[in-house]
């Protein structure tokens, strides 16, 4: 049995403002009505596989939840308490899976990849199962289509059955070194895939990161269950160095071995990588949403919330959100992290939370504010239940505009439908529940002194968040 291990803690820097901190590019649906997460785990059918690990940010847990209920997808999510790159994450899978008493092989994933022939897909798994099985560290190189400076390539050494030695690791060339790399003929992208023995990867931390190896031993050994998730322990974890596994593992590895992959993949790591992979028009654009584009030719157009025209332009990227609209030539596709970091150094929100805002409950999104007021749309799924909570410094007005709401005002409780409303001042204790068959929606109007999502004091939660999330 193969043991699937889902690397979910990308940020998708390079897809802002699409991608925020809160709501990164493996949870967005992005090439179809998946997301990047669900369409990772589809691929798996086929495969002879136990449940797999999915290995995410703890501030995430929730959106990876929800993501397997609406797909009816299986899978243990275990919580990092913070970033340390893919060595550490596969190595609390190992330790994780040799603790149920097994050593499987792992087939470690990004949870942000798109694959267009998952057949081919599974053929290469298939191919690469007997080096792993004998003490390969294998990893899946993708045949290159064309020059691409956007990715990693790996050498290729000595042929094995059905695959190569893997000779070396080769940083993201510039154009001319690309073009190179192509007509050489035995040089594959890096795709990040994996598929090892779980004891042979431990052997190779022992020997090679021994360090890292302490600490997510540790790590693991101080896991705990938190409803259906499972936290490492995160002292331990965060002491724990951070590497990938190419440069901690695969870089030093006498037994390290490459499966070519031909199966349209693309690590969805930019825009143009979005514009490439779609269909595009006569004129070669690419359009997503309410967007009107003349004398333009060659753009990649996506709007959410509103009309989007162009006129008279040639080869951009127009992203619009509902709070933020990026313009860029497409040859600037990959330095939009350029643009992420000067975000980040003015502290600006729209980096980190996205429109709408998902919650275990639902979500919401605001919708306009000014000072001492904020208007926001609420979804309550069905069943949903906010904690019993107050805030300090604001009141709310709720109108439900579809379906039913049970309110809880202090000591009170009661029903609140379509058309009604209802007031809860400052300080009061107060919960929404939804208890109807269907979505409760409602728009909530805030007045106050302070608005920020941290004047919360949270009493009873039945998601066991803290206050700050």
């Amino acid at each position: 049995m193969i043991q699937p291990v889902i690397l979910c803690g990308g940020s998708g820097t390079r897809l802002w403002p699409l991608s925020r901190e809160q709501m990164p590019k493996q949870f967005l649906r992005l090439t179809s009505s998946k997301s990047l997460l669900q369409q990772t785990l589809d691929r798996l059918e086929g495969i002879s596989t136990t449940p797999p690990f999915i290995m995410g940010h703890q501030a995430h847990r929730f959106l990876m939840a929800e993501q397997l209920r609406e797909a009816n997808l299986a899978g243990r999510i275990v919580l990092e308490p913070g970033g340390r790159n893919t060595a550490p994450a596969i190595a609390c899978a190992a330790l994780l899976a040799k603790g149920a008493g097994g050593d499987p092989l792992l087939l470690v994933l990004p949870a942000d990849h798109v694959i267009g022939d998952v057949i081919a897909f599974q053929q290469s798994v298939e191919w690469a199962v007997p080096l792993a099985e004998q003490g390969y560290l294998v990893t899946f190189g993708v045949v290159p289509t064309h020059p691409e400076t956007g990715y990693g390539y790996i050498a290729c050494g000595d042929a094995l059955e059905k695959g190569y030695r893997l000779a070396s690791f080769i940083e993201k060339p510039d154009a001319e070194r690309a073009a190179q790399l192509l007509e050489q003929g035995d040089t594959l992208w890096n795709s990040g895939m994996f598929l090892l023995r779980a004891s042979t990867y431990l052997e190779q931390l022992a020997d090679l990161q021994p360090e890292m190896l302490s600490a997510c031993r540790a790590a693991v050994d101080g896991t705990h269950s938190d409803l259906d998730f499972l936290r490492l322990a995160e002292a331990p974890f965060q002491r724990c160095p951070a590497n990938s596994i190419d440069y901690a593992v695969m870089e030093h590895c006498r037994f390290a071995a490459v499966i070519p992959l031909d199966a349209q993949w693309s690590d969805v790591g930019s825009f143009d990588a979005l514009w490439e992979m779609a269909a595009a028009d006569e004129a070669g654009n690419v359009v997503q949403g309410d967007a009107l584009l003349h004398s333009t030719t060659n753009s990649l157009v996506m709007a959410e919330h509103r009309l989007v025209t162009t006129l008279g332009v040639n080869d951009l990227l127009v992203i619009e959100t509902s709070d933020s609209v990026l313009v860029a030539h497409r040859d600037q596709a990959q330095h939009i992290k350029q643009l992420v970091a000067v975000l980040a150094s003015k502290g600006r929100r729209e980096l980190q939370s996205a429109p709408q805002v998902h919650r275990p409950w639902g979500d919401f999104q605001a919708i306009d504010s000014g000072e001492r007021y904020q208007v926001k749309h609420i979804t309550v799924k069905p069943g949903g239940r906010l904690s019993l909570q107050r805030h300090h410094h604001r009141a709310e007005h709720w109108v439900v505009v579809s379906g039913t709401a049970q309110v809880t005002v202090g000591e009170r409780s009661f029903l609140v439908s379509e058309n009604q409303s209802t007031y809860i001042p400052i300080g009061t204790l107060h919960r929404l529940e939804n208890p109807g068959k269907i979505p409760l929606e409602l728009i909530e109007v805030q007045s106050g002194a302070y608005l920020g999502e941290d004047d919360i004091e949270r009493l009873d939660d039945v998601y066991a968040r803290h206050d700050d999330e």
